[in-house]
């Protein structure tokens, strides 16, 4: 069963920031805050129904989730399925049960900086109080 891949296809960067914030379990409202106070959920919904996303913006995105700005912009679903299903139809697939990473130290890595961020927050909501008294 052979893919073909159209050539004028777009890549939707949109639909692949939300992919990837969904992947590492944030919602819209927490990615917004972490992009500024001139963000909100309403807003970052929008961008991602985008299917081009100004570079500056996919910038400070990849830089708040820690991804490469190209993984937004080169993403295609599509080849990416397509590349998986001829990996295991030819049979060439190799399985390894000894990961090279330990998926405890992942996770940890991934609790710490969503430790960070929460610090961030509350260290930014303490400001603003300070600010208003």
């Amino acid at each position: 069963m052979t893919h073909t891949t159209q050539p004028n296809r777009r890549i939707h960067e949109g639909r692949n920031v939300k992919r990837f914030r969904e992947m590492l379990g944030i919602k819209q409202d927490a990615l917004a805050a972490d992009l500024g106070h001139d963000w909100n959920q309403q807003r970052v919904s929008l961008l991602e129904q985008k299917e081009t996303i100004e570079l500056d913006v996919l910038q400070r995105i990849a830089t708040v989730l820690h991804l490469p700005v190209e993984a937004f912009q080169n993403f295609d679903e599509e080849q990416a399925i397509s590349v998986i299903s001829s990996t295991f139809n030819d049979n060439s697939a190799v399985v390894y049960n000894n990961p090279v990473f330990n998926p405890i130290e992942k996770i940890m890595e991934l609790f710490e900086r969503l430790l960070a961020s929460e610090k961030e927050k509350t260290d930014l909501m303490k400001e603003i109080l300070e600010k208003i008294k």
